[in-house]
C-alpha cells in the first residue's frame, strides 16, 4: 500500500490506521497467539460502526485479505493476516446493561472482563468463557462455552440480535425478526457473514457464585472421569463443572513440594443457593481421594479470572478439539494415556459438558448444530518457549488421534486450529448446507475469508 492509499483509508476512519514501519505497528499486528507472526499492510484501529463501514469497503474495492479482530484470542490467528487489512475493534468495548429489561449492549471488541464488570454490578451475568481476556465476539460467533452453559445454555443461546456490517457495505440488525437467516447464521457459524459492531445479550441472575477445584492425582483419572459422566449427565442445571488435567500452579491450598505435579481436575461452579454448594459438589470428592480442594463462594468475575494468570498474551498455541456423544470407557482410556502428560503448566485439557439448556435448543435452530453431543473435549496445547513447538504439538496431536476414534468427525469450531479447515463442514453437519447458501446471500464473493471458512 502506498502512501497515497494509506492516506486515504486514514481520511475514512476516525480511528488510527497503523502501518509497516509506524510508531506502534508491531503492537498491533500481534496477536493472542505468539506463535502467528503476520504483517498485515494495515491495522485500522476502529472506534466506532462507521470505521468497520470504511474499513470492510476498503478491503472489498482493493481486494485485500481482510481480518476482523475482536479480542485476538483466536488460537489460528484470524485476528490478522499477511499482507491484507485488519479491521481492530479492540477499541470499541463498550458495555450497557438495562437492568429493568435484563439485557446488555456490548460492543465487537470487548472482553469478557468489560461485559461481566458491568452486568455483575447489577447482580446478573450471561454465559462466557472460561478466560476474562477471551472476546465477546469471537465466543459468542462460535457458540460460546462456560461455567453457566447447562442452566443459561450457549452464549449464542442467549443472543437477542447483531448488529452486523456485510460485504456489501450496509449495517444491518439481524435479530429473529429482521434477517433472521443472517441471524441463524450468526449462532455458532463464526466470522463467516459480516462484522459484528455489537450483540445484544438477554441476562440471568448471576451474582456470587460458589466454586470448587478438586485436585485427583493422576493414577486416578479413569476413576475421576467415569465418575464425572456420570454425575453430570444428571447434576442439578445451577452446577457448572467440567474435568480435565493441570500441572499444579503455586497455589496457596497446595503444598509447595506439589507445586509442578500433574493432576486430574474438576472445575465446578454453582450457581444456587449458597446452602446447597456442598451437596451439589460431594460426588466429586466421592469419586476418588482428593488429593487437594479449595470451595468458596467468589464474585462471577472472579471466577472468569482465575485461570489469567496462566494464559498471558504471546504463548505459543495449537488445540485440537472433538465432539463426542459420550465419554465412553475407551475415551477414558485414552485421557488416562495421554492426559497426564500434559507438557507444561499453561497446557491442558478440558472436558466439557453439553447438557441441560444447551439440549433444549434444536439442532437446527441455531447454527452449532451439536446439540446432542454429550461432551466438548479441547485438548489446549499453550507453552511460553518456542523451542518447544514441535514437541509439543506432537503431545496434542497425539492426544487427539488417540481420542478421535471415540469422538465424532466435527468439533467446536472456536477451539480448532488452522489445519482443521477440512473439517468445517463436519462440524456443522446437517446445517451446512444451509449456512453456504446464508453465505451466498450475505458474502458471495467471500471477502470474510479470514476464518475457518464456509465457502459460497
Amino acid at each position: 500500500m502506498g502512501m497515497a492509499t494509506i492516506e486515504e483509508l486514514a481520511g475514512r476512519v476516525h480511528g488510527s490506521v497503523v502501518v509497516p514501519g509506524s510508531d506502534g505497528y508491531e503492537e498491533a499486528r500481534r496477536v493472542y497467539n505468539g506463535m502467528v507472526d503476520r504483517r498485515p499492510a494495515a491495522v485500522v484501529r476502529c472506534v466506532n460502526a462507521g470505521d468497520v463501514l470504511a474499513t470492510v469497503a476498503y478491503a472489498r474495492e482493493h481486494g485485500l485479505d481482510l481480518a476482523v479482530r475482536g479480542g485476538a484470542h483466536s488460537v489460528p490467528g484470524y485476528g490478522t493476516c499477511e499482507g491484507g487489512l485488519v479491521a481492530d475493534l479492540g477499541g470499541m468495548r463498550g458495555v450497557r446493561v438495562d437492568p429493568a429489561t435484563r439485557t446488555a449492549r456490548v460492543e465487537g471488541g470487548a472482553t469478557l472482563a468489560d461485559l461481566d464488570a458491568a452486568t455483575h454490578a447489577f447482580g446478573l451475568g450471561v454465559t462466557g468463557g472460561v478466560v476474562s481476556t477471551t472476546g465477546v465476539g469471537g465466543l459468542t460467533l462460535g457458540g460460546g462455552f462456560g461455567h453457566l452453559a447447562r442452566g443459561l445454555g450457549l452464549t449464542c443461546d442467549n443472543l437477542l440480535s447483531a448488529d452486523v456490517v456485510t460485504a456489501d457495505g450496509r449495517l444491518l440488525v439481524a435479530s429473529e425478526h429482521e434477517y433472521p437467516d443472517l441471524f441463524w447464521a450468526l449462532r455458532g457459524g463464526t466470522g463467516n457473514f459480516g462484522a459484528v459492531t455489537s450483540f445484544e445479550f438477554r441476562l440471568s441472575p448471576v451474582d456470587t457464585v460458589h466454586v470448587g477445584l478438586f485436585f485427583h492425582e493422576a493414577e486416578q483419572t479413569e476413576a475421576v472421569l467415569k465418575h464425572f459422566r456420570e454425575y453430570i449427565a444428571t447434576a442439578p442445571e445451577q452446577l457448572g463443572a467440567f474435568a480435565g488435567f493441570q500441572i499444579a500452579p503455586p497455589l496457596p491450598f497446595i503444598p509447595e513440594e506439589r507445586h509442578g505435579d500433574t493432576f486430574v481436575i474438576v472445575v465446578a461452579c454453582w450457581n444456587g443457593p449458597e446452602a446447597e454448594a456442598e451437596q451439589a459438589f460431594q460426588p466429586f470428592r466421592d469419586a476418588a481421594p482428593v488429593s487437594f480442594e479449595l470451595s468458596t463462594p467468589m464474585p462471577y468475575p472472579a471466577l472468569q479470572s482465575l485461570f489469567d494468570g496462566l494464559l498471558p498474551p504471546g504463548l505459543q498455541h495449537y488445540w485440537k478439539a472433538a465432539f463426542s456423544p459420550g465419554l465412553t470407557d475407551a475415551a477414558v482410556t485414552a485421557h488416562a494415556a495421554h492426559g497426564p502428560k500434559v507438557p507444561v503448566i499453561n497446557s491442558t485439557c478440558h472436558i466439557y459438558p453439553i447438557n441441560g439448556a444447551c439440549h433444549r435448543v434444536a439442532p437446527e435452530a441455531t447454527a452449532f448444530s451439536y446439540r446432542d453431543a454429550g461432551f466438548a473435549t479441547v485438548i489446549a496445547g499453550m507453552w511460553p518457549d518456542p523451542a518447544d513447538n514441535e514437541a509439543n504439538t506432537a503431545w496434542v496431536r497425539d492426544y487427539y488421534a488417540a481420542i478421535a476414534p471415540h469422538s465424532s468427525p466435527g468439533g467446536y469450531v472456536n477451539f480448532m486450529a488452522e489445519d482443521d479447515q477440512g473439517r468445517v463442514s463436519d462440524n456443522y453437519r446437517d446445517n451446512y448446507a444451509r449456512l453456504v447458501q446464508v453465505k451466498r446471500a450475505y458474502d458471495p464473493g467471500n471477502l470474510f475469508h479470514v476464518n475457518h471458512n464456509i465457502r459460497p
